[in-house]
């Protein structure tokens, strides 16, 4: 069922998201507001596994919720996915993948937001050239490899909270034929 916008206002705007308030008709029929957020651009997720079955994770600092433990991602910058996939994790974290494999698409927060993302598996990891240019700017303390297991067990525990890294993690367990 559709909710009808009789009206669409722009109250907030920068560089990265745009908020707006729609005046809509509810499911139930009564006028209502309903305040949507609208990223900007499209963000990207990669699970980087090693050979050894480890899966390279960032240590972000978050203005929102302090040091959260996430899979490397970022917003698209205009890019094709893939390519600002292999940007995001070279500049996170230093690596850069031999075999991509787009293995999923996402709407974060689509109850209160208009934000597409796309997950990626990288394998085939190797150190890039040159050191990784975004970690500072970006808030990232620490870049380190978990094991598969290991990395189950920090989201059972909630140790790592960030939905979707969470979400990344189950695509690339789906492609990998790690569930049931």
């Amino acid at each position: 069922m559709a909710w009808p916008v009789t009206s669409s206002e722009t109250v907030y705007e920068n560089p990265w998201i745009r908020v707006v308030e729609d005046r809509v008709l509810r499911p139930d029929g009564d006028a209502g507001v309903y305040g949507v957020v609208e990223v900007r651009q499209s963000a990207v997720f990669i699970v980087a596994m090693t050979d050894a079955d480890e899966v390279a994770l960032v240590a972000v600092d978050r203005h929102t919720v302090g040091i959260s433990l996430e899979v490397p991602a970022g917003g698209s910058d205009g890019q094709d996915a893939l390519e600002a996939a292999r940007r995001e994790l070279r500049e996170e974290t230093g690596l850069i993948a031999e075999d991509w494999r787009e293995v999923g698409r996402m709407d974060a927060l689509n109850g209160i937001c208009r934000a597409p993302e796309t997950v990626f598996l990288a394998r085939g990891l190797s150190r890039a050239d040159d050191a990784a240019e975004g970690r500072h700017e970006e808030g990232i303390t620490d870049v380190r490899f978990v094991p598969w297991r290991e990395l189950l067990r920090l989201i059972a525990v909630g140790e790592i909270a960030d939905g979707e890294t969470i979400a990344a993690v189950l695509f690339a367990a789906i492609a990998l034929n790690r569930v049931a």
